[in-house]
């Protein structure tokens, strides 16, 4: 992960004689981008005494992960769009602002939402203006629907002047007819463009053959609770939050369920986190509790108790996205009441929860240098134990960790308080090494002996281990040897003593006529290699035997293009390149150092 442009970075390391055997810490998100708000809420909003979460960082996970498994189930957000005006809440945005209506729909998509439902109050008013922003965000991502949802508000305040309930609602369709249906966002079922409303029968007497022959295309009119799929005209129903309920609403979405399960009408489900009216003008103080987080995850259960991949739920909408008033918005996330700490032991990350683990997806582990910048080491799943900070690549050393705990999908992310630690990992994973050779050139007269001083340095801690030294590239007359052939760096730099012997022969070993390219070298072992390269998993250890290759491969290059050309006489010096290789397990340095035989 942190060797994103891992081909140049194993050719520098190579071609500079530094291996890192595990990359420093390479930061790749922020303490300040993990915790800050990510949803559409607006930052000023404040968590609410009717358990509206503040806006903060919530989870993403995908919406359908908490369906059962192979569901092909649609999700729909419900939303309000009536925010900004004096008659409602000041909940930080205006819903006919068009960057607002973008950041809502955006963050829907990354949460996995499939659409949304639009509760319409009828033609010419700021709803209907923010409704046709959605149309145009929507078309902007191709995919993601809506559909109207005519609230029985549109009749008793939207009406055309002198019209009966029947006349307004003809009126209000034949508007969204002509409106809402042609989008090519719009959401259809069988091809007939979708169409529901609250309340409508609740509160008027309606003739719905009647409304249905007035408009030109015929929509697929979806009605609500248990008696929606008998009701006239009916393509199917969707369930709701039903607050005065003792047990969340489980035994009514059983009994919706199952009616839905004995014909073919579209059964749209409902998931929700509670409901608290206590801040609403009209609120009568109708609580269903959130308990943290759980009420949330039962709706889906009880989902999951009743469908699977041979029994699907056609569609779900989720109640709702920012019905701030009535304590369901799910914009701001969910709360689960849970707090993470982390502590370190023994070169080990541990984290605990208090609060319900089981509103947690996933825990995220990350590394600091400087408590700011940071770097992820993984996920890990509830139920694992600590990490082992000796598996990662870093160097030893005083680090920030800091774990989070990812919410399952709209649930808020908790991210734990710093906590430092000092790594003291020995040799192996997370130790780096510099090879250098003192003097880099070396002059050996013909039939002698040269000297060159090894240097091999720990970089970021001890390393106990031995690094074994060799040479290669050198012409059949010369021969080296190293004093000791191994050393052990410790804390410290560790030398040997390079002997280059000249045989004498130097002249015989010259090719006379030939013109080495580096490209031909290149051309002819670097790509063999880099082939190789591609087909073979590039796990920490591979990477760096690939880099030892390829300065192994750079050097022979070099090397390549020393000839002259040109028959030689046996009295013009001879310049060799040699390879200089530490080993250490799966550790491997490389450097060079000039020979000139005279």
């Amino acid at each position: 992960m942190c060797l994103k442009n891992w081909c140049a970075l194993v050719l520098l390391l190579s071609w500079t004689g530094v291996c890192e055997a595990a990359n420093s810490v390479v930061p790749t998100t922020t303490l300040a981008a993990q915790t800050a708000n990510n949803t559409s809420a607006a930052n000023s909003f404040l968590a609410q005494s009717n358990g509206n979460a503040a806006a903060g960082n919530v989870s993403k996970v995908d919406i359908h992960s908490l369906l059962y498994p192979g569901a092909t189930t649609k999700v729909y957000a419900h939303l309000l769009l009536w925010f900004g005006g004096s008659n409602h809440m000041n909940v930080g945005y205006s819903s006919t602002d068009a960057k607002q209506i973008h950041r809502q729909i955006t963050d829907m998509i990354s949460r996995g939402i499939d659409g949304v439902i639009v509760d319409w109050y009828g033609p010419n008013n700021s709803i209907d203006q923010a409704t046709k922003l959605v149309m145009t965000e929507a078309e902007a991502h191709p995919g993601f629907t809506f559909a109207i949802m005519v609230d029985q508000g549109a009749i008793k305040w939207n009406s055309c002047s002198g019209c009966s309930p029947q006349q307004a609602l003809i009126s209000q369709l034949q508007y969204v007819e002509q409106t809402y249906f042609p989008s090519s966002a719009y959401m259809t079922l069988a091809g007939r463009p979708v169409v529901t409303n609250f309340n409508i029968d609740l509160s008027y007497s309606i003739n719905w053959d009647d409304v249905s022959a007035s408009l030109s295309t015929q929509p697929a009119f979806l009605f609500q609770n248990n008696s929606g799929f008998r009701h006239p005209l009916s393509e199917g129903s969707y369930s709701w939050v039903m607050p005065t309920t003792s047990d969340y609403g489980i035994g009514y979405l059983t009994s919706f369920y199952d009616t839905g399960m004995l014909g073919n009408e579209q059964s749209v489900g409902a998931s929700y986190k509670g409901f608290n009216d206590t801040l609403a003008a009209w609120g009568s103080s109708r609580i269903m509790g959130q308990q943290c987080g759980q009420t949330w995850l039962q709706t889906f259960s009880e989902i999951n108790t009743l469908y699977n991949s041979g029994r699907q739920l056609p569609a779900l909408q989720l109640v709702t996205w920012n019905d701030y008033e009535e304590g369901t918005e799910i914009e701001s996330g969910v709360s689960n009441c849970l707090s993470v700490s982390a502590s370190t032991a023994s070169n080990s990350l541990r984290w605990t929860v208090k609060g319900q683990e089981n509103t947690v997806d996933h825990y995220v582990a990350f590394v600091s240098t400087d408590g700011k910048n940071l770097m992820s080491l993984g996920q890990a799943y509830p139920g694992a134990g600590p990490l082992n900070l000796c598996s990662y690549s870093i160097l030893d050393g005083t680090y920030t960790f800091y774990v989070q705990a990812i919410g399952k999908p709209g649930i808020t992310n908790y991210m734990s308080s710093a906590v430092q630690a000092k790594l003291s990992c020995g040799s192996g994973n997370n130790q780096s090494l510099a090879l250098a050779v003192n003097p880099t050139t070396m002059t050996v007269a013909s039939g002698n002996s040269g000297t060159s001083t090894v240097n091999v340095t720990p970089q970021g801690g001890s390393f106990n281990s031995a690094v074994a030294l060799t040479c290669s590239g050198l012409p059949s007359n010369l021969k080296c040897s190293f004093a000791p052939a191994s050393v052990v760096p410790g804390g410290n730099t560790a030398s040997s003593v390079m002997t280059v012997t000249s045989s004498g022969a130097a002249a015989a070993n010259r090719r006379e006529g030939r013109t080495f390219f580096l490209a031909d070298c290149l051309l002819g072992f670097g790509l063999f290699g880099i082939v190789i390269a591609g087909n073979i998993d590039r796990g920490r250890g591979f990477k760096l035997i690939v880099a030892g290759l390829l300065s192994t491969v750079i050097v022979g290059s070099v090397s390549c293009g020393g000839s002259t050309g040109a028959a030689q006489s046996s009295s013009i010096p001879s310049s060799y390149t040699v390879t200089v290789s530490g080993n250490a397990g799966s550790i491997q340095l490389s450097t060079n150092v000039t020979v000139i035989v005279k």
